[in-house]
């Protein structure tokens, strides 16, 4: 019987795995001068940001050098009534040493005038904030009120405050009341059109799916339109409170009492020039405040 061979097959040598992911490539290698002409590059623009940041810091200074040197110039030309940057200097410095001194209820400290104005706009320019605000949601949603009402402010909002001041001292019969009324009725009219403008401007879109979803207009106006009317509101309010921080100083000059506006007026009767252009700077700087105050609130809540 021949026996039968048998070939026994070696066992398969393991095969390497197969490497899914391709080898990374390697980093381009730059040339001495393509890195120097980079280098250089990176250098320029610093440079450059550099100047612009300089440019933007040395221009209000220069701007405000020259308006001393204006202000100068025009003090020593002329009969000289008007005093220097110097003169106003040294009474700021005596006038803001002491600003809160009470000497009877018509002489009272530069800090106290300001601080009587600002309450009266506090007051008038929330009045304003509370009936301006609704009524330009109103406007702007519907158009027949739209129609009815556009009109009216149309006719008065160019309006003097000056012209309104007899009408609030007739009906209130008391200087306080007057210039919060003028306050009221001056500042109102910015934030009336500016949230009308916005309420404009919601897409028509998201009042097609609320009307989809059958929502009622308080949850309308309370999830739809306020969130995207807020820039618009906050611009009109901003508008707002620099108007009524102009119509304080105008009022009070003419009703008397307390306030920065009688002050002014009060420092003239007293031929006073250097305090009366103190108190340009501090109306100034105040309403620059309020402004900066609600420029910064403004972009808080702007989601553009």
């Amino acid at each position: 019987m021949n026996a039968a061979t048998l070939s026994v097959a070696a066992p398969a040598a393991p095969t390497a795995p197969a490497t899914s992911a391709a080898a990374a490539p390697a980093a381009p290698v730059l040339d001495a001068e393509t890195q120097a002409r980079m280098k250089a590059q990176a250098e320029a623009m610093a440079r450059a940001q550099r100047l612009r940041t300089l440019t933007r810091m040395a221009a209000p200074v220069l701007g405000f050098a020259f308006f001393l040197l204006v202000w100068q110039a025009v003090a020593h030309s002329g009969d000289k009534q008007l005093p220097g940057p110097a003169v106003v200097w040294d009474a700021a410095v005596k006038l803001f040493s002491d600003p809160f001194y009470v000497n009877g209820p018509n002489d009272q400290g530069i800090g106290w005038n300001v601080l009587s104005s600002l309450q009266r706009v506090a007051v008038g320019f929330g009045l304003a904030a509370v009936v301006g605000i609704p009524l330009g949601f109103l406007i702007g949603r519907f158009a027949f009120f739209n129609q009815m009402l556009d009109p009216i402010i149309s006719l008065l909002r160019p309006v003097s405050p000056l012209a309104w001041l007899p009408i609030g001292l007739m009906v209130f019969k008391a200087a306080n009341p007057a210039a919060i009324w003028t306050i009221f009725i001056c500042s109102i009219w910015p934030m009336v059109i500016n949230t009308a403008v916005g309420v404009r401007q919601v897409p028509q879109d998201y009042l097609n799916v609320a009307r989809v979803l059958n929502l009622s207009e308080l949850t309308i106006i309370r999830k739809i339109l306020f969130p995207a009317v807020l820039p618009y509101m906050l611009t009109g309010v901003r508008l707002a409170v620099g108007t009524a921080w102009l119509v304080i100083v105008a009022a009070e000059m003419l009703t008397g009492g307390q306030g920065i506006g009688f002050w002014v007026w009060d420092e003239w009767n007293n031929l006073n020039v250097a305090h009366i252009l103190i108190a340009i700077f501090v109306i100034g700087g105040v309403g620059l405040l309020l402004e900066t105050l609600l420029v910064a609130v403004a972009r808080r809540f702007d989601y553009s």
